[in-house]
């Protein structure tokens, strides 16, 4: 059996090392420099205030100008090309802009309105068209389908910034600076295996990551069975290896080996292999929302509800409605991030946060008769904490106060809700909390007493990571050697 252990190991080493030596080198890099986003904060940052006269049009409007029976998703009120847009969401992936000042519905956006949409997001660069692409390196994000294909433009700023702008609404979807597309060529784009992305791009990764998962497995039982712990070799070493290659292989296996097995393969869970970590909730984010997107759910003109939002000192830069428990709500955002909500049942003065009567409510839709509890985190803990911007989930966005509810249900549901807007953040039940364990801590190392000493997280990542980089490189070494030694 020994003798397989040993075999097995050498030839999987053989096919995997480099591609392991790759995901250590190109992990580095994503510590510091992330795959390129658009992050909330930079969106609302580069919009213009809404106008604070003659705008916009109302809702029963909007619905009848969109030409679509069923009711939108999401409806927000934002900016593109200069001009205050309605941006409506529906549930196939589609979406409706229409001009917020007329009704116009927008069908596509050409070059010229690209260029305004580029003018809009920073007046004082140049903007310098560079054609319509449906995806590139940049652009990989299943999240973009929608607005496909995209425009990509170039500013002459201080970063070197490309901008990706959708084709339907005109708005500005991904930026990518000079910074972030040099250094993700050995980044991100490496370590996602993105140069072979295709149909099987998936399948790839996964069983990728398996085979490299069962060469390091290998590899540490190979290397406790050459290793005296008894008494040691001739040489006086507890490795038959004298030096060489062969020695750092040896000895960096067994001090990095256990790290290098969880880092392999947290990276395979967080690619949801065969669908064992998805969720098995039955609870539905309609339930909690209690009922559709319509008109008649917000009757305070949207005239009166900016001059009501800047009469409590809040510029908004846009608008979003939704509902909450059957309740319609409607949550204004200024370019620092800062909010206010209205409520339509008491639409009077603008609330830094909804009552937590009404998020109940939600909640109690949602569980449809089934126990729950509800407390509020004023700290991050493990299952609801922030990330750098640079991080893969930097974009994803983590208020504190939250409210954080445990249903009763057969998969044991918990929601994550924004008390500032009524959003319902997340949805967790036992098998997602599980990948939270398996990716985000073996991964990552997503656990607080880390992320909150962000330089010794950094030092032990890069420590374990170079160890792991020694590791592959010598077994690339001498794979290589076993090559020319087998020809």
């Amino acid at each position: 059996m020994k003798r397989y252990f040993y075999l097995w190991h050498r030839w999987l080493g053989i096919g995997l090392c480099l591609l392991m030596a790759l995901w250590f080198v190109s992990g580095m890099v994503m510590l510091y420099v992330g795959y390129p986003k658009l992050t909330p904060a930079e969106h609302l940052t580069h919009l213009p205030e809404l106008p604070a006269r003659d705008c916009c049009i109302d809702l029963a409007q909007v619905f009848a100008a969109s030409g679509r029976d069923d009711a939108p998703q999401s409806l927000r009120l934002s900016s593109a090309e200069g001009r205050p847009r309605y941006l409506l969401g529906y549930a196939d992936g589609s979406g409706v802009t229409l001009d917020a000042l007329d009704g116009r519905r927008i069908e596509a956006v050409d070059e010229a309105g690209a260029l305004a949409s580029a003018r809009q997001f920073d007046p004082r660069a140049t903007a310098h068209y560079l054609g319509l692409v449906d995806e590139d390196a940049w652009t990989h994000s299943r999240a973009l389908d929608g607005d496909r294909p995209l425009h990509r433009v170039q500013l002459d700023d201080a970063e070197g910034r490309q901008l990706y702008i959708s084709s339907h609404s005109g708005a500005v979807v991904r930026d990518a600076t000079r910074t972030e597309r040099a250094w993700n060529w050995i980044g991100a784009w490496l370590h996602w295996l993105y140069p072979l992305r295709g149909p099987w791009w998936s399948n790839l990764v996964i069983y990728s990551a398996l085979a490299a998962t069962a060469m390091a497995l290998l590899g540490q039982v190979v290397g406790v069975l050459r290793w005296r712990f008894s008494r040691p070799y001739r040489s006086g070493s507890r490795s038959p290896y004298r030096g060489g290659f062969a020695r750092w292989h040896h000895v960096g296996g067994l001090l990095f080996g256990g790290v290098v097995i969880a880092w392999i393969f947290s990276g395979l869970t967080s690619m949801r292999p065969w669908h064992l970590l998805d969720s098995q909730s039955t609870l539905t984010a309609s339930a909690y929302q209690g009922g559709a997107l319509r008109a008649e759910s917000f009757p305070l003109p949207v005239r009166e509800a900016l001059a009501r939002f800047r009469q409590a000192g809040l510029h908004p830069r846009e608008l979003e409605w939704r509902m909450v428990g059957g309740e319609g709500v409607l949550q204004a955002l200024e370019g620092n991030g800062n909010s206010r909500v209205l409520a339509m049942d008491d639409a009077n003065e603008p609330l830094r946060r909804l009552p937590e009567s009404t998020l109940r409510r939600a909640v109690q839709a949602m569980a449809a008769g089934t126990a729950f509890e509800v407390e509020e985190l004023t700290a991050y803990d493990f299952y609801y904490f922030a990330r750098a911007e640079q991080s893969m989930n930097g974009g994803l966005q983590r208020p504190l106060p939250v409210l954080r509810a445990r249903i009763d249900d057969a998969a044991g549901t918990w929601l994550h809700i924004d008390p500032r807007s009524g959003a319902l953040l997340e949805q967790l039940d036992e098998r997602r909390r599980l990948a939270r364990w398996l990716f985000n801590l073996l991964h990552s190392w997503d656990w607080q007493p880390l992320l909150q000493r962000p330089l010794l997280r950094d030092l032990l990542m890069l420590a374990f990571s170079l160890g792991g980089l020694v590791v592959s490189v010598s077994g690339v070494v001498l794979g290589w050697r076993r090559l020319r030694r087998a020809r």
